[in-house]
This record gives C-alpha cells, structure tokens and sequence, in this order.
C-alpha cells in the first residue's frame, strides 16, 4: 500500500523512539490515510487521501 496522499503527497515522516534510559530507535511516522472513492477527472476511483485533506473538503466525494 503506498503510504502517500493524493490529494497533498504527505507521506511518511521519519524519526527515533526514545526510551527511558534515552536510547535511540528509528521508527516512522505514518500519515493517517482513509482509501476513499473520489473523482479523479470524470471517473470515480477509489485513492487513498489523509484525513486533514478528508476534513477540508479539498477532494470531491464520489457518490
């Protein structure tokens, strides 16, 4: 699955987990992704979109 958003491209973000002795491990951000039916020109197609572009409205809804 491609962790990206068509609407904005938000994709993954990258950085450590600390521990409580502070010990460093990489781990990744993950954006919050809905696959959801939108129009994309004329066709419907279902696309995964991140939530904030979801609650903005700035992608239209296939009905």
């Amino acid at each position: 699955m491609a962790k990206v958003c068509h609407s904005c491209g938000k994709g993954p973000a990258f950085g450590n987990s600390r521990s409580h002795s502070m010990v460093a491990t990489k781990r990744r951000f993950d954006p919050n992704l809905q696959k959801v039916r939108v129009l994309v020109g004329a066709a419907p197609r279902r696309v995964y979109v991140c939530t904030r572009c979801l609650k903005a409205g700035k992608v239209t809804k296939a009905v």
